[in-house]
């Protein structure tokens, strides 16, 4: 199969998800909020944009109403995919076919209209990503840009990161914004770097503002060993540890530019009692928190 080009670069095709859908051993809490997943056309009805990194499969609202009901998760936020761009069709039309128990987090750029944004958060929408990892939506050069155009709204920044040593140079400019931002991923620190490296001490930092939230989604990317990848373990300890009022989790459903094996989403939910084994805290990343952060309990 040939690669698709986008203005002249490779946007190549990548798998879609594992489909052997099964119930995992861990049994989620009632009000358990999937703080990370995207969908994915169909093509025939929302285009990709021609800027994209990637071309997946298409990953519809169905298909993965299917997984919230087979996993046993009762809400969601579903994060605008990169190879849909700035258009938030796919993902607001998603968003209002899994009607309340849905909020999301748009691909925006500066210089929408009040009105515009506005329109956003009527559909749901509760922050804006920013990523160094994909093309074809917003860098880090329109972070204050972002952040003082959504505040009123009180949407938070969610922070893509392609490497962790991003995170630190970004820093003084996160502590300088009043805006609450989110760490996709664990700010992208890898197993390989450990609770010593800059990257991970920068994510602890960030965590005394009080506006910083840390999301455990997609850490199979980031480990360098298999299932159940446990190079991640004493960071996640130590975030959950600290503060456990900020931790968020997430499938990544479909797991979209992942070269490894594609986890099954039954696995990922079995991480949560490894992860986090208080049940206390187990409650606070999957229900407290993500109502709290995405306006569940408004």
């Amino acid at each position: 199969m040939s690669t698709p080009t986008t203005a002249g670069v490779a946007a190549p095709p990548c798998p879609g998800p594992d489909r052997n859908l099964r119930r995992p051993r861990f049994t989620l809490p009632r009000g358990a909020v999937d703080t990370h997943a995207h969908v994915f056309g169909p093509q025939a009805r929302y285009p990709f944009s021609p800027e994209r990194s990637y071309t997946p499969e298409d990953c519809t609202v169905d298909q993965y109403r299917t997984l919230l009901d087979t996993l046993g998760i009762d809400r969601c936020v579903l994060v605008q995919g990169g190879a849909h761009g700035t258009d938030n069709c796919a993902t607001l039309d998603a968003i209002e076919a899994l009607g309340p128990r849905a909020r999301g987090v748009a691909v925006i750029r500066p210089g929408l209209s009040p009105e515009a944004l506005q329109a956003l958060h009527d559909g749901g929408m509760r922050g804006c990503r920013i990523s160094t990892v994909v093309r074809g939506g917003a860098n880090f050069e329109h972070l204050e840009a972002l952040a003082e155009a959504t505040h009123a709204l009180g949407w938070h920044l969610v922070l893509h990161l392609r490497h962790s040593a991003e995170l630190t140079a970004l820093a003084p400019r996160l502590r300088a914004l009043p805006n609450p931002f989110v760490l996709d991923h664990l700010g992208h620190v890898l197993g390989s770097e450990g609770t010593q490296s800059e990257g991970f001490a920068a994510v602890m930092d960030l965590l005394d503002t009080d506006r910083c939230w840390v999301k455990l989604a997609s850490l199979y990317r980031s480990s360098s060993l298999p299932y159940p990848h446990p190079d991640m373990l004493p960071m996640v300890h130590a975030v959950a540890q600290a503060r456990p009022d900020r931790l968020l989790w997430g499938t990544n459903w479909p797991h979209p530019i992942h070269a490894g094996a594609m986890p099954n989403d039954a696995d990922t939910v079995d991480l949560i009692p490894l992860w986090v084994p208080d049940p206390e805290v187990q409650q606070q990343m999957l229900v407290r928190n993500p109502a709290r952060l995405y306006g569940f309990d408004d």
